[in-house]
């Protein structure tokens, strides 16, 4: 956090705050939380990242614009774009370039750690913005909330202990995100969500994050009551992400 927040202090030097809204105000928003309530059945929110810490890189050839139609031609409700610099090996070209593909729903997945991000996201097209509880204090996380619904965007608040939970919870209009993988160790375990989902009252749009790999994965956590499933690696790694994608979705 404490990386993103020197970055977020030398891209304010770079661009000023009254640039991005200006910029932000030419975007339309989509609503997340619709496209994953909108019908029945699965919903999946497809990721599009180069490269992650677990993984390494995972996409040599990586081309967001591509990888986003291809998920939406699949059945995508929508797509999560990776922007953290280090790690993930993104910036705010791949989203601004997922915008401009798809008319899904887009999500700005990174650590955000200042309000200015939040304010970079409204301007490159973003419609929500992921907020990892684990990463910040009870006022950030409320302050951002707040900047984010300010802006027109939604919050996917994200969290993996039952602490974090409630923390997620405690933002009204958040959609509540389970993360499967421990941040500090970056193993995954699909028994976290499932422990966690009894926590989360039904009327709440709860997505299950990271581990997904096939159906046999996603179907006990949707009759857990999970509204949705963030799924980036196992497409990411599939040489024919679409067909992949049509099959998490039980539409092969």
């Amino acid at each position: 956090m404490a990386e993103r927040r020197a970055d977020a202090a030398e891209a304010r030097r770079r661009v000023p705050l009254a640039a991005l809204e200006a910029e932000a105000a030419r975007h339309a928003r989509r609503s997340l939380s619709a496209a994953l309530t909108a019908g029945s059945g699965v919903r999946i929110v497809a990721e599009v990242k180069r490269a992650s810490p677990s993984a390494g890189l995972l996409r040599p050839d990586y081309r967001p614009d591509e990888l986003a139609r291809a998920y939406a031609a699949g059945g995508a409700c929508g797509i999560s774009v990776l922007t953290e610099p280090r790690r993930f090996l993104g910036e705010g070209a791949h989203l601004r370039a997922v915008r401009a593909a798809v008319d899904l729903p887009v999500l700005r997945k990174d650590f955000l750690a200042d309000a200015y991000q939040i304010a970079e996201a409204a301007a490159w097209g973003a419609d929500a913005v992921l907020l990892i509880v684990a990463g910040l204090d009870a006022p950030q996380l409320r302050d951002f909330y707040d900047e984010a619904e300010g802006r027109g965007l939604e919050v996917l608040a994200e969290a993996h202990t039952e602490r974090e939970l409630e923390a997620a919870l405690a933002l009204p209009r958040a959609l509540v995100g389970v993360n499967s993988r421990d941040l500090k160790t970056l193993r995954t375990d699909l028994s976290v969500p499932a422990r966690l989902a009894a926590l989360i009252p039904r009327e709440r749009v709860s997505v299950a994050e990271s581990g997904i790999r096939s159906r046999r994965d996603l179907e006990p956590l949707e009759a857990l009551g999970y509204r949705g499933f963030l799924v980036g690696e196992a497409l990411l790694r599939s040489a024919d992400p679409r067909r992949t994608l049509a099959a998490l979705l039980g539409r092969d």
